[in-house]
């Protein structure tokens, strides 16, 4: 299995950063990675994901299923191409609240399937950049409204 694996302190609550994680339309207004996103955060849910890969002009679309939702601890999804079980990945955000009312927020991604161990080493490191830049983005907008912005 290949993994992707990120993590960014922020400086707001628990329940802010879960509000904009969660905030599936509300993407494009911040987010430099997913550019678009739909559909509810929900167990089951089917969602629809736009991400543009660091780097490219290329933006993709994949549809997931909400795999894991806990209020204020772990969201993921997960998608695949073609068919399940050939290149499969599961999006994973979990917020880890800190004892100075701050949250690690670690933010992964594991693949699976036949072809997984076949993902281009360039994929996994756009990938990761694009999940840098996410998590960037998700501490200022946090912060900035954890401080009245």
């Amino acid at each position: 299995m290949r993994k992707i694996h990120t993590q960014i302190v922020i400086n707001a609550s628990a329940e802010l950063v879960w509000s904009i994680l969660t905030d599936l339309a509300g993407y494009g207004e911040w987010n430099p990675f997913i550019l678009e996103s739909a559909g509810r955060p929900a167990l089951g849910a089917r969602l629809t994901c736009r991400p543009r890969m660091p780097g490219t002009n290329r933006i993709l679309t994949f549809h997931p299923k909400v795999t894991r939702c806990a209020p204020q601890k772990i969201f993921a999804w997960k998608g695949g191409v073609l068919f399940p079980g050939l290149a499969d990945g599961e999006h994973i955000f979990e917020i880890h609240q800190q004892p100075d009312g701050g949250v690690l927020h670690v933010h992964r991604q594991a693949f699976s399937g036949l072809l997984s161990p076949f993902i281009p080493k360039n994929v996994l490191e756009r990938t990761k950049t694009g999940f840098e830049m996410m998590n960037e983005a998700l501490k200022a907008r946090a912060e900035k409204k954890a401080g009245g912005g």
